[in-house]
């Protein structure tokens, strides 16, 4: 079962999180990273189907995000300063803690959406730790599109500071992918097409809030900083890398940049790429018509990139 919320200390932060023991002989370890405006709880029913399916599963919140609580990270902030650094290094402290208490397993990372830019930016960081990665409903290839929202999040933090929600952003990203689902019924259609999925996200409050400033400058530090092959090249080449997308999702270009992702990595020489998109999809893949037929896909994906994993099988 999902756990209750427990705490982790880190430098600066307490982690909000979630664990899911693996039922029977452990297979490996999983790491949840979440998505922009929302929380590590949304995901209690993917954790405890992985954890059916021999997975110990571990969700934390992000610093700005859920029940985590950081001095300098109020909701919609990463930090008031070096906010990459520090939700990376949060990834990699849950990483450890879990590998802690189930040694020799090994270790997949999945993130979606916000949370694939951050899963992807820890494995080039560390590694090492981590034997496969998942990124799912991510977009890294926004291009000169991206370029020109950093130069207004930049000129917005000249005018008014960068721990004050952006006025143009929201706009942009959310506001104008919910408008693009023709007869929509609320503003946050784009993410399922499941009613209560979406009528459960509103009426959430730890969800749908407005992103500072500096919290979009940290996503688009994240966004580019990863694809680059100077950090790729830290990754093993032979490393199980997981995408997912979906075909009615606005906020990835309806699949376009999962597509441009796989088509990077493996010009950079990655030979273990998994790509799919689910053509029926909008943005949350985990919350859609579906869902379970993607995650036992995963589970089987998981299943044969541990077992060609160089971690050794202890249980734990």
């Amino acid at each position: 079962m999902f756990s209750e919320t427990q705490r982790l200390a880190v430098p600066g932060a307490s982690l909000a999180y979630h664990h899911a023991e693996a039922a029977g002989p452990p297979r490996g370890i999983l790491l949840i990273s979440h998505g922009l405006a929302e929380h590590s709880k949304r995901y209690r029913r993917f954790a405890e189907t992985m954890a059916s399916r021999g997975y110990h599963v571990y969700a934390h919140d992000h610093r700005g995000h859920g029940e985590t609580t950081a001095p300098d990270a109020p909701i919609g902030r990463f930090a008031r300063r070096d906010g990459v650094e520090k939700v990376i290094g949060d990834v990699l402290a849950v990483r450890n803690y879990a590998a802690s208490r189930h040694p020799g397993l090994p270790v997949i990372l999945f993130g979606h959406s916000m949370g694939g830019l951050i899963a992807l930016n820890a494995a080039i960081t560390a590694p090492a730790d981590f034997d496969a990665v998942a990124v799912w409903n991510s977009n890294f290839a926004v291009g000169l599109a991206g370029r020109a929202a950093q130069a207004i999040l930049l000129a917005e933090r000249m005018l008014k500071g960068s721990d004050v929600p952006s006025s143009l952003l929201p706009k942009l990203t959310f506001g104008a992918w919910g408008k693009s689902i023709s007869g929509h019924r609320t503003e946050f259609d784009w993410l399922s097409h499941l009613p209560d999925e979406v009528d459960k996200y509103v009426a959430d409050p730890l969800c749908g809030f407005d992103a500072s400033v500096s919290l979009w400058l940290d996503l688009f530090e994240l966004t580019f900083r990863a694809p680059q092959k100077a950090h790729l090249d830290r990754l093993p080449h032979d490393m199980p890398i997981h995408l997912v997308g979906g075909g009615e999702d606005p906020a990835t270009e309806r699949g376009k940049a999962i597509l441009w992702l796989s088509n990077h990595l493996k010009a950079q020489g990655f030979s273990r790429i998994s790509t799919e998109i689910y053509q029926d999809m909008r943005h949350e893949t985990l919350n859609e018509i579906g869902a379970e037929a993607a995650i036992a896909a995963f589970a089987d994906w998981c299943d044969e990139a541990v077992a060609t994993s160089g971690a050794g099988k202890i249980p734990s």
